[in-house]
């Protein structure tokens, strides 16, 4: 048994919902000089479902290398990334954290209106021979027309930078969402249900 895991992630909402189920926790966060904003650049003709797979596991990858050579105890190692997507839309397939404003309009424009998918992969590594343990949630998400008045005001809450989709549904975005079809943790960037399963069989001891 497990008394905790390491956490490779820096997002204060997966930091509070690892609170809520009751896991101990310790931040494994980039070393100074490591580059890990290259790896979250999609390939050419990428589907979402395969970005954030990717992405994950290379997380994990690297932040396995980061524990061993910080010397520190074993414990398992959770990576989880999140990334939005209007499949079979010109532009967007994937839908990542906007660059600035005109980006952030532009996506929130897009999805104005429209249903979109969330997709949040995790990966937990038991152990460092074993394969890592990795899943991919999916949930469905009913957006409200905007008006541009509605998005200026949105943006200028600053809000939208540093979210995949440039919303938060936790926060102001919310008011945006008639409904949603999933998981409401998993859009926030780490499902709960789902990764309850995999500490279960990881023997992560949950207080």
């Amino acid at each position: 048994m497990f008394s905790y895991i390491y956490l490779a992630s820096q997002s204060p909402r997966r930091q509070e919902l690892l609170k809520q189920m009751g896991v101990q926790f310790e931040m494994l966060v980039a070393a100074p000089g490591e580059d890990t904003e290259t790896l979250e650049m999609p390939l050419a003709n990428e589907k979402a479902h395969d970005y954030v797979q990717r992405v994950t596991l290379a997380k994990g990858a690297i932040a396995l290398a980061r524990l061993q050579k910080s010397g520190k105890p074993w414990a398992p190692i959770l990576c989880a990334d999140t990334t939005v997507s209007l499949p079979n839309t010109p532009g967007g397939e994937i839908l990542g954290k906007p660059n600035d404003a005109a980006d952030a309009t532009r996506i929130l424009e897009m999805l104005s209106g429209k249903v979109h998918e969330v997709l949040t992969a995790v990966v937990l590594m038991i152990d460092p021979e074993t394969k890592p343990l990795c899943l991919v949630q999916v949930s469905e998400v009913e957006f409200a027309h905007l008006t541009p008045e509605q998005i200026a005001n949105y943006i200028q809450s600053g809000e939208p930078f540093g979210k995949a989709g440039a919303y938060g549904i936790q926060g102001l975005g919310g008011t945006f969402i008639p409904s949603i079809k999933g998981s409401y943790s998993g859009i926030m960037g780490l499902p709960i249900y789902e990764v309850s399963q995999l500490f279960h069989f990881a023997k992560v001891a949950r207080i």
